[in-house]
C-alpha cells in the first residue's frame, strides 16, 4: 500500500490535488485532513466531505476544529469572521498583491505542523498541500522557499520524518485546472469564494482567478452552472 496525507480544503487546487495523488502518483491508502480555522467561507468543508467520501482510496477524513484562530486574530485578515470585508480584486492596490488582506498570518506554517504530526501518527511519509503558484495575487507561505524551510525543519525528526509535497507551486491555476479535468473531477463540487455566501460572488480576489483558470481551459465554471 502506498500511503499519504493530504490536506484538502475543498477548493480547486486542494481539490486537484487530493484526486492526482490518487489518480495519477498511485496512492491507494490516503488520510486526508481539513480545518475549520474560523473561515467565513467555512462551507468549502462541506464539499471538501463530498470529495473524500467520492474516493474509496480516502480512509479517513479528519476536520479539525481550531476556529479559535479567528478570535485571536481579530481583523488581521480579511478571511477569518470577524475580520475586515473581502476585497474585490480590482480594489486591492498594485503593492498590496503579493501579500493582500486575504493572508491568514502564517496560517500554512500552522496547519503544516498540525499536518505533519496528523501524518506521522498514521506513519505516512508523505504530506500534501496544494499551494499554488497565484496568478492574480500571492502569499509568502505558498512558495518553494517556504515549502524548502519547512523540509528542512521537518528533516530533523529521528525517525518517522515526514516530507511536504506541493506538485502545483510553480503552477498557473489554469494548468492546474487542466490536470483536474483530466482527471474526471467534478468542480461543481468545490468551493472558492472568500465571501462564502449562498453563490460565488464572481469579484473576490479567489472567485476572479477561479474563472481565468477555466477560461484558460476554454470552459465555463461548473459550479455557477449548478
Amino acid at each position: 500500500m502506498k500511503k499519504a496525507a493530504v490536506l484538502i480544503s475543498g477548493g480547486l487546487d486542494s481539490t486537484t490535488l487530493l484526486h492526482h495523488v490518487i489518480k495519477s502518483l498511485g496512492y491507494d491508502e490516503v488520510y486526508a485532513l481539513s480545518f475549520d480555522y474560523g473561515q467565513k467561507h467555512s462551507r468549502e468543508l462541506i464539499v471538501a466531505k463530498a470529495q473524500c467520501d467520492s474516493l474509496p482510496e480516502v480512509k479517513e477524513h479528519n476536520v479539525l476544529d481550531i476556529s479559535y484562530m479567528g478570535d485571536f486574530l481579530g481583523s488581521s485578515s480579511a478571511l477569518v469572521k470577524g475580520g475586515v470585508e473581502v476585497p474585490d480584486l480590482k480594489d486591492i492596490a498594485e503593492g498590496d498583491l503579493d501579500q493582500p488582506v486575504t493572508y491568514v498570518p502564517n496560517r500554512n506554517m500552522m496547519l503544516l505542523s498540525i499536518a505533519a504530526s496528523f501524518a506521522e501518527s498514521r506513519d505516512c511519509r508523505q504530506l500534501y498541500y496544494g499551494a499554488q503558484a497565484q496568478d492574480e495575487y500571492g502569499y509568502w507561505d505558498c512558495t518553494e522557499s517556504f515549502l524548502a524551510r519547512m523540509n528542512d525543519v521537518f528533516s530533523l525528526n529521528r525517525r518517522t520524518g515526514v516530507h511536504v509535497e506541493a506538485p502545483f507551486v510553480n503552477m498557473s491555476k489554469g494548468h492546474v485546472a487542466k490536470i483536474g479535468l483530466a482527471l474526471g473531477i467534478d468542480y461543481a463540487q468545490t468551493w472558492t469564494c472568500y465571501r462564502g455566501g449562498d453563490k460565488p460572488c464572481e469579484v473576490c480576489p479567489s472567485c476572479v482567478e477561479r474563472a481565468l483558470a477555466f477560461k484558460e481551459c476554454g470552459i465555463d465554471d461548473p459550479l455557477l452552472k449548478k
